[in-house]
């Protein structure tokens, strides 16, 4: 019994000493664990040489790169177009619906109309040229005194006016000149208003002499004649003036849509300023006006509109009982 006690003993104590000999591994597992743990933490935090042959590539912080401007697409919003300047043209055209007239003038000309017009006319010794009274100045264009800086310039306008109380054969007669007398003499009073011919020499008939006996009035055929387009118009001309003032003025005459039509030109000068020692080229003057003149057109218009407004004469019948 001793015997087998100490053989259970024995195993007992073995088999104890196994069982610690296992926790023994176990506990010096779990430290060795501990201390690889311990180390690994530590190693980390510690800075890595950099080896040669691994080097790290250092990078150079960017530039910073401007925002790029918003690109305008196209096909979404097409691109402004400029404003394309024109330039206005040279020459200004004036039309009259009542009376169917019309010319072009120079823009840098000043042009007046109405009771304007009719003001600017009246500053000509002869505003009108008809043999009867009942005209109306529709235009006057006024050439500008800057031209004729230094001279005796005073003024020039070129203007339109119209009569309708007067009927064709009227038309074609002028207040002024007076109608003349040919008669021969060897000398020539002077006067004031002289009648001039415009049309070239071979549209002009010589008037015949006579005796003063036998003195009669000059045809009116002998008057000049202008032919604008298809347009035939009368001509004449009058100077007047007193003293330095010297007036210089071309009338003509057209009678269409039942109305007599005119159209003057006139120049005026005046010599009494001091210091103005050059005279004004009268004939380029008058070439700047004629160029007016030019472009004269006269359309058809209703005869209604023309009717409406000539005197009415009073009625002989009498009314019924």
């Amino acid at each position: 019994m001793t015997r087998i006690n100490a053989i259970r003993n024995t195993a007992t104590s073995v088999t104890w000493g196994k069982s610690l000999a296992g926790d023994l591994h176990v506990y010096a597992f779990a430290a060795l664990l501990i201390v690889c743990s311990v180390t690994v933490g530590c190693s980390s935090d510690k800075p890595k040489p950099v080896s040669s042959n691994n080097q790290i590539p250092v990078t150079q912080p960017a530039a910073p790169v401007p925002a790029a401007a918003p690109v305008m697409e196209a096909d979404s919003k097409p691109a402004p177009k400029k404003p394309v300047q024109r330039r206005k043209p040279a020459t200004v055209n004036y039309a009259d619906k009542s009376y169917g007239v019309t010319f072009e003038y120079p823009r840098r000309y000043a042009i007046e109309t109405g009771d304007a017009a009719s003001q600017l006319v009246s500053t000509n010794p002869i505003p009108m040229n008809f043999v009867q009274p009942g005209g109306v100045a529709l235009a006057a264009v006024e050439l500008p005194e800057t031209n004729y800086i230094n001279t005796d310039f005073s003024s020039a306008f070129f203007n339109v006016s119209v009569n309708k109380t007067l009927s064709e054969d009227q038309c074609n007669q002028f207040a002024v000149p007076a109608p003349k007398m040919a008669a021969k003499s060897d000398s020539t009073p002077a006067v004031t208003e002289v009648a001039k011919q415009d049309a070239p020499k071979s549209d002009v008939q010589p008037v015949a002499s006579a005796d003063q006996s036998s003195a009669k009035p000059v045809d009116d055929s002998l008057k000049s004649k202008l032919l604008i387009g298809d347009m035939e118009l009368r001509a004449t001309e009058a100077v007047s003036g007193e003293g330095t003032r010297q007036s210089d003025s071309k009338f003509f005459h057209m009678y269409q849509n039942g109305a007599c039509y005119e159209f003057a030109l006139n120049v005026t000068t005046n010599a009494a300023e001091e210091g103005l020692v050059k005279h004004v080229d009268r004939d380029k003057v008058f070439n700047r006006l004629e160029q007016i003149l030019a472009t004269v057109k006269i359309n058809p218009v209703s005869t209604p509109e023309v009717a409406a407004e000539a005197p009415v004469p009073p009625s002989t019948e009498t009314p019924a009982q």
